[in-house]
């Protein structure tokens, strides 16, 4: 019975060994893995070994020889302490390689507090100096004594001021789009060439304040394409007002469009924008388009801007499938030159040039749903201005209940605020057009709303509206809209 007891010892320590030899294998597999251990191969291998020969030598005793309680005991004894051993030494591995997640994540906490905490630096600089324009114009112009010719150049700057406090808003919120992935491009018709010629008449007027000379040149045997126009004209836009920022007066500022090569579906172009401005460094060039970098000089501290505009335009030319790259040499200028291609179309028929078959707006009557006191008073003096009649509704409910008690025809137009308390803009629109009466389901209506994204302009289609107007309201733009969407409702 002793005997049996013995060989049971040997032949379960046999087993455990076996199962830590592979055990061990597993584990140096894993730890090679993690890091490079060329230099320690032989050190890895060297344990196995040793296991193998003491497997060897559990195998021996338990077959050929005749064992006593001692040696049994030192055998099993010996098995379970490489057992557990070896379960140490994994914990301890397991335990290093949580510390250098903990430690990787930390970093990562430590990184992203130092990108929070620069981010709100950089807003709160930017957003307060168009602010203390706004305020600090707006006080000089409520002084008493204040002459007409002073009081109007106060609101002219004051005007500048929002339109730049309202294009760091956008790009913060455009860069935050394109992070989270919700930024997203719409292919349309484009005419390449009057694109660029576009936008250049737009840049010019500020480029000639500074007389800064804008060449524009345009080769281009394939002019229709399928791009999204907006988007193209923020590049463009972008590169043209930095390069204006950054050349002083009596520079010059260059934009050319080139077509490289065509084939039936694609044709690839090539875009250049070039000044004579300050230029910069090549070390700051390699960090051009990260979000906020600016180079910090004397120069460059007295020109306002958030540091997103190139990260943007980067991250738009990236989602055209483009590339572009930056040439620069300080002191004499700077070149952004983009490559694209885009898919060819055919060319659109001719649009009647603006003013042509205007409509009146004299008389009409507009129903204005707006739930905040001031947006409301400064829609009805803009749309009182065009010659619209106003009716006015503070929530979506009371919208809906004015335009069913109406007849057909009463109403020329709605335009429907979207956040409202009682019921909001999307759910009105969806009611009204779900009236009874087809004459009132079929009102125009538009969506006036600071949703001015996008999606926000899909999800105001869906819910049956015919146009969209942003805020902060840009005159000809809610002109441009009314004319467009009144002019479909009279057929």
């Amino acid at each position: 019975m002793k005997g049996v007891f013995l060989y049971l010892m040997i032949y379960a320590g046999s087993v455990l060994m076996a199962y830590n030899i592979y055990g061990y294998m597993c584990f140096s597999r894993d730890v090679r893995k993690h890091g490079n251990w060329d230099r320690e191969r032989r050190l890895f291998y060297l344990p196995i070994w040793l296991l193998i020969m003491f497997f060897i030598g559990y195998l021996v005793v338990g077959f050929f020889g005749k064992p006593d309680l001692v040696m049994a005991g030192i055998l099993f004894g010996g098995s379970i302490f490489v057992f557990f051993m070896l379960l140490l030494i994994r914990r301890t591995f397991a335990r290093i390689q949580e510390n250098e997640q903990l430690a990787v994540r930390l970093s990562a906490a430590e990184e992203a507090s130092k990108a929070k905490t620069f981010f709100l630096s950089n807003m709160s600089h930017d957003i307060r100096t168009p602010l203390n324009a706004i305020i600090g114009y707006t006080s000089l112009a409520n002084r008493e004594g204040v002459t007409y010719e002073e009081k109007s150049g106060y609101i002219d700057k004051i005007d500048m001021a929002g339109r730049q406090l309202l294009e760091i808003v956008n790009d913060v919120l455009d860069m935050s789009r394109i992070e989270s992935g919700k930024f997203t491009l719409e292919p349309a018709c484009v005419n390449l060439k009057g694109c660029v010629q576009e936008v250049s008449d737009l840049v010019r007027i500020q480029l000639e304040a500074k007389n800064i000379e804008l060449s524009v040149s345009c080769d281009v045997a394939h002019q229709w394409v399928l791009c999204d126009k907006a988007m193209l004209d923020r590049v463009l836009m972008n590169l043209l007002c930095n390069a204006g920022k950054f050349t002083e007066e009596n520079g010059r500022v260059s934009l050319q469009l080139k077509e490289l090569t065509a084939d039936e579906k694609t044709g690839h172009y090539e875009i250049r924008v070039r000044d004579t401005g300050i230029g910069m460094s090549q070390e700051f060039a390699e960090r051009l388009f990260v979000p906020f970098e600016r180079e910090r000089t004397s120069t460059v501290s007295r020109i306002q801007g958030t540091g997103l505009g190139l990260a943007i335009t980067k991250s738009i030319v990236d989602m055209m499938g483009g590339n572009i790259t930056v040439r620069t040499e300080k002191g004499k200028g700077t070149e952004f030159i983009i490559s694209v291609g885009f898919p060819l179309a055919e060319p659109e028929a001719e649009i009647c040039s603006a003013g042509k078959n205007e409509i009146s707006f004299e008389g009409m009557r507009a129903l204005l749903v707006e739930d905040n006191m001031i947006n409301m008073e400064i829609a009805q003096m803009l749309l009182a201005q065009e010659g619209f009649l106003i009716e006015t509704a503070e929530n979506g409910q009371m919208a809906l209940e004015m335009t069913a008690a109406s007849r057909p025809g009463y109403y020329d137009v709605i335009l429907m605020d979207i956040q409202m308390p009682v019921m909001d803009g999307y759910t009105a629109a969806q009611a009204i057009r779900g009236l009874p009466d087809p004459g009132l389901a079929a009102i125009p209506i538009i969506a006036m709303t600071a949703n001015a994204f996008q999606e926000d302009i899909r999800k105001a289609e869906e819910a049956g509206m015919n146009g969209h107007i942003a805020k902060p309201l840009d005159i000809p733009d809610m002109r441009a809209t009314l004319q467009r969407v009144l002019k479909n409702a009279q057929g």
